[in-house]
């Protein structure tokens, strides 16, 4: 087995990646899947940690009259949601799982204790972090490299429904390519949608690195923990 070029990370998993082609909100078939990959990289000594987004049940307020804050408040319960039933895919196949909160669910999660996680995680456990920040007003990317910074993991990857970020629109101009390496300015300058504009911001000053890949193939996942050339990267000092 390839040895892993990471020690620690934080997963980023998209909520409507996971609902993949089911009627229902979430593809339980395709969870173990993915879960199956996770489990090869605890096995070979990765600490994991997971963030899903809630795209699957509730894409916020937008087109209706909700108002902002409670439609974010929706999206953290949705969060939760996705997240459970991501620790019983994990229980199943034999992983010990942890679902942790930044509010206080204590019949269905733990507290969210940055210290907790980690020990956790070193421990070899996998600690979902649900419920978003915590706060509305933010996604659940920013969540995701908010998390990351804390518990001090070499990188946030992003497992979405693109599998890089390219130099325009693929889905528009069909002479866009995808880009291996990117600054996190050139996300900024450009209004690039592929990440949360605040979690780049937050990602920059942290100087976290954030890998971008696609779940369409649940492999990736293994694949970029053990060094494979996948999707996009972005970091500080790359060269425009």
């Amino acid at each position: 087995m390839p040895t892993p070029v990471y020690r620690r990370v934080l997963l980023k998993l998209s909520g409507e990646a996971l609902k993949n082609d089911a009627a229902s909100i979430l593809d339980f078939a395709y969870m173990d899947t993915v879960v199956d990959q996770i489990k090869r990289c605890v096995e070979s000594g990765v600490q994991v940690a997971i963030v899903i987004g809630a795209g699957n049940i509730w894409r916020g307020a937008k087109g209706t009259d909700v108002n902002r804050t409670r439609a974010d408040h929706m999206g953290m319960l949705a969060t939760v949601i996705n997240s459970i039933g991501m620790k019983d895919a994990l229980v199943r196949a034999g992983l010990d799982a942890h679902v942790m909160t930044p509010v206080m669910m204590e019949t269905f999660t733990e507290p969210y204790l940055c210290d907790k996680a980690v020990e956790y995680l070193e421990k070899g456990s996998v600690v979902i972090l649900a419920g978003g920040s915590g706060a509305p007003f933010f996604s659940t990317d920013t969540a995701a490299v908010l998390r990351a910074a804390e518990i001090g993991a070499d990188v946030t990857l992003m497992a979405k429904n693109i599998d890089a970020i390219y130099t325009a629109d693929p889905r528009v101009d069909p002479t866009a390519t995808p880009l291996r390496e990117v600054d996190y300015m050139h996300i900024l300058d450009n209004h690039l949608t592929a990440i949360d504009i605040t979690a780049t911001a937050f990602a920059m000053e942290n100087k976290m690195p954030i890998h971008i890949f696609g779940l369409d193939d649940p492999e990736n996942i293994s694949k970029v923990i053990m060094g494979e050339t996948l999707g996009t990267i972005v970091k500080g000092g790359v060269q425009k």
